[in-house]
């Protein structure tokens, strides 16, 4: 004798498995998701990969050095960003914007003490993974050692042309890492000089360069989502943006070369005040270009 379901129990059934069907489909668009955002990431994972690379070369040649190369290494490296900034801050058009944008942008690093925030992430960093062992003087000097290498190489890598504008337009076509490939390659030198004087501390940079260059990364997917279009050098965005980095760079150069000690970290919200000085100019019609 053949048993027969009742009719209520037949749809509850074909419910739950829709139900199932549905929730099934939204992982699948979920994972699909997370992949697409880490294709659209690459160039930064590249990047990533090569200043951890070039660390690890440093701090085996860096044991090797006197103090007296490691010192010389740090000032050649603050003639080199003293350099990159200048040129970088000769991109603006109009030296008021990255001007104003550097002014707001430090009254607000001072208020929210970026500074500060960065070298207790680096404190923390050191003490969790690279805590050191010896004398409470011996301690100190490699935790501020490790904290020197951290936000230095942070700034570096993190502030420039290449890493905003590459990362954009590997978010808009993830084939597209040109400038992200030949930033990694710059990284991976500059790394290697880098950990060879201040130490593992630039290793850990990777971190930050990964949020930086990923947020910048979603950005560039958005736009291509949006409008599909793609900010070029030559666009007054990318100019002051990077013309305001320029200014930074400046300041670490400072620190480098030991002539002033500028809370550099503290100037890093110039990088968002100057598009959105750019952007209010074209809201308002005032043209920011004379």
């Amino acid at each position: 004798m053949r048993h027969e379901c009742p009719e209520g129990s037949t749809k509850r059934s074909l419910v739950r498995s829709e139900q199932a069907h549905c929730a099934t489909l939204g992982y699948n668009e979920r994972i699909i998701g997370i992949l697409s955002i880490g294709e659209d990431m690459t160039g930064t994972l590249l990047n990533v990969v090569t200043i951890l690379a070039g660390s690890a070369l440093g701090i085996l040649i860096g044991s090797r050095f006197s103090a007296n190369i490691q010192q010389s290494v740090v000032t050649g490296l603050g003639l080199v960003t003293l350099i990159l900034g200048v040129q970088n801050a000769s991109q603006s058009g109009n030296i008021l914007v990255p001007l104003l944008s550097l002014v707001i942008g430090t009254i607000l690093g001072e208020i929210s003490d970026v500074d500060g925030k960065l070298k207790a992430l680096g404190a923390w960093l050191q003490a969790r993974f690279a805590n050191a062992k010896g004398s409470s003087e011996s301690v100190n000097a490699a935790r501020l050692r490790f904290i020197s290498g951290f936000v230095t190489a942070s700034l570096v890598f993190g502030i420039g042309p290449l890493a905003i504008l590459g990362s954009i337009q590997n978010g808009i076509d993830a084939a597209d890492i040109r400038l992200l490939a030949i930033k990694s390659t710059l990284d991976f030198f500059a790394s290697i000089a880098f950990a060879s004087s201040l130490g593992i501390g630039v290793a850990f940079s990777a971190l930050p360069i990964f949020a930086i260059q990923g947020s910048f990364a979603l950005v560039g997917m958005l736009l291509a989502e949006s409008a599909g279009a793609a900010l070029g050098a030559d666009s007054p965005l990318i100019r002051e943006l990077t013309a305001s980095g320029g200014l930074i760079l400046v300041g670490l150069a400072l620190v480098l070369l030991e002539v002033k000690q500028p809370r550099v970290a503290n100037m890093l919200p110039a990088l968002l005040v100057a598009p959105l000085l750019v952007l209010l100019a074209a809201l308002l019609g005032v043209p920011i270009y004379p």
